[in-house]
């Protein structure tokens, strides 16, 4: 590491014990040790930071991984951040692999634009920098009034697919809905694979339960013809063929295990899944077991040691080399164009 004035400070936030394994993996590569903060819960559940040495004019780094407490997890970050403004930090970076809330991106019925309400929450606790993976969709960088870099988790999980997939050039890359085609096509152009696009996978139509909207106009407006789902129907070939899923979260596993039956009846002979955020809610690393699946690849932007016990499918790709790497080019004032070279807006 080269150093500016001021000095470089790396916190780790309390959410998860994974949160501090990969803080220390990621002091370890920048030979820093990690910052000395007391973050704790009292009794009447309220939030207690402690941030035990000075800050004062020095680059602060936090660390923070989303559990399965994720309000909590927020709360950390947010009064972490304005701890340090208040003690003086001359720049305060929050580094989040995964960006809570981040499916809330869109406004749907009487609902709201959480990640937009997040964004502003840490701007206004006075967070400078933003680091993060793979946002749900893009446009979230919008929603922020200071620079964040999005960085891309899809090298290693190809590089996964090259070293760990002996004969993966018999593999079909597969999108699970014609919405992920994009991904799936980037990952096939960069490996030189096909693609298959399962249709039919149609989201649930929004309800039409009375709530209010139904006054009839005093006009006649021409109405759109309801979406019915189609049946479910596999472009592309994959009969004896390997196929790998690719998405970038994978939480409510029940559209994956379907798609993995849709793609054996079809033909192909092993099934991956590969995202880079690994949510795996509530029973998935069962669902997933008893399915037709035979590996779900994530990274540790989010903990799931729990459900590795749970699944022995379940695999793990650090990427706390990328984060790292970030965090030193940030410090030191470098381009950051490197870490996104051959990315295109599709990606």
């Amino acid at each position: 590491m080269n150093h500016t004035e001021g000095g470089l400070v790396i916190f780790s936030a309390n959410s998860h014990p994974s949160s501090r394994e990969i803080s220390k993996r990621i002091g370890e590569r920048l030979g820093v040790e990690l910052g000395k903060v007391q973050v704790y819960q009292e009794d009447n559940r309220e939030t207690r930071v402690q941030i035990q040495e000075s800050v004062r004019g020095k680059d602060v780094f936090i660390i923070q991984t989303v559990s399965k407490d994720v309000n909590t997890t927020i709360m950390e970050l947010l009064i972490m951040v304005y701890a340090c403004r208040t003690s003086c930090a001359r720049s305060i970076t929050g580094v989040v692999p995964y960006f809570p809330y981040s499916k809330q991106c869109k406004m749907r019925k009487r609902g709201s634009i959480v990640s937009k309400l997040l964004a502003s929450m840490m701007c206004k606790a006075g967070l400078t920098h933003l680091i993060t993976m793979d946002l749900h969709q893009k446009e979230i960088q919008g929603f922020f009034n200071i620079p964040v870099d999005n960085l891309r988790a899809s090298p290693f999980l190809l590089q996964y697919i090259q070293e760990e997939i002996p004969d993966y050039r018999n593999a079909v890359i597969v999108a699970r809905s014609p919405a992920s085609a994009k991904r799936a096509q980037s990952f096939a152009e960069r490996l030189r694979l096909g693609i298959a696009v399962i249709h039919g996978e149609a989201q649930d139509a929004e309800s039409d339960l009375v709530d209010g909207r139904h006054s009839p106009p005093t006009v006649k407006i021409p109405l759109l013809i309801p979406k019915e789902k189609p049946p479910i129907t596999v472009v592309g070939d994959v009969g004896g063929r390997i196929a790998i899923i690719v998405d970038d979260i994978i939480d409510d596993v029940h559209s994956f295990v379907a798609a993995a039956e849709t793609l054996k009846e079809r033909g192909a002979y092993k099934i991956f899944v590969m995202a880079t955020h690994g949510i795996l809610s509530s029973d998935a690393p069962k669902l997933i077991e008893d399915s037709a699946i035979d590996k779900v690849v994530v990274t540790n932007t989010i903990p799931h040691e729990h459900q590795k016990l749970q699944c022995v499918k379940i695999q793990t790709v650090d990427i706390s080399l990328i984060l790292s790497e970030a965090i030193r080019r940030i410090y030191n004032g470098e381009s950051m164009s490197y870490l996104f070279r051959h990315i295109g807006l599709e990606d």
